[in-house]
């Protein structure tokens, strides 16, 4: 089984402003280097308490409007428990109930099976913590 496993961990920099990241690239190159043209299970995951992955469109405007339905539903007020941070930084503590940290995607002959609009992404809310890590795991 252990030829089957390979992981690796990749640093993406957020910075300091809500952001949706693609990381679609990274998994595709991840698996060009580590499925040998299997099939599988990618599973992508953000060791972070304040971010998740989403599969969703990017570019066309779902990204910025996902951004902005996280703001409604999880307000950067004072309404938290958790208040260490900049103001409003609880709501982040709450983002992966509804983005999970993780995702797990199939792999068919060593590509990403995605939708044709489908994008692989880091959601991050966070304005506090400017880098992240994500593993990406190849499970043939």
């Amino acid at each position: 089984m252990a030829d089957r496993y390979r992981s690796r961990v990749i640093d993406v920099s957020t910075g300091s402003v809500e952001r949706v990241h693609d990381l679609t690239a990274a998994c595709a190159d991840f698996l060009r280097e580590e499925a040998s043209g299997g099939d599988g299970l990618l599973n992508v995951f953000v060791p972070h308490a304040t971010a998740g992955i989403a599969v969703i469109e990017t570019g066309a405007g779902s990204d910025d409007d996902l951004l902005s339905a996280l703001r409604e539903l999880l307000p950067a007020d004072d309404r938290w428990q958790h208040r260490h941070g900049s103001p409003g930084h609880g709501r982040d503590h709450v983002l992966p109930a509804l983005v999970p940290p993780h995702a797990t995607l199939p792999v068919v002959g060593g590509r990403l099976e995605l939708g044709t609009w489908q994008s692989v992404v880091l959601v991050d809310t966070n304005r506090d913590n400017p880098r992240r890590q994500v593993r990406l795991t190849f499970l043939g």
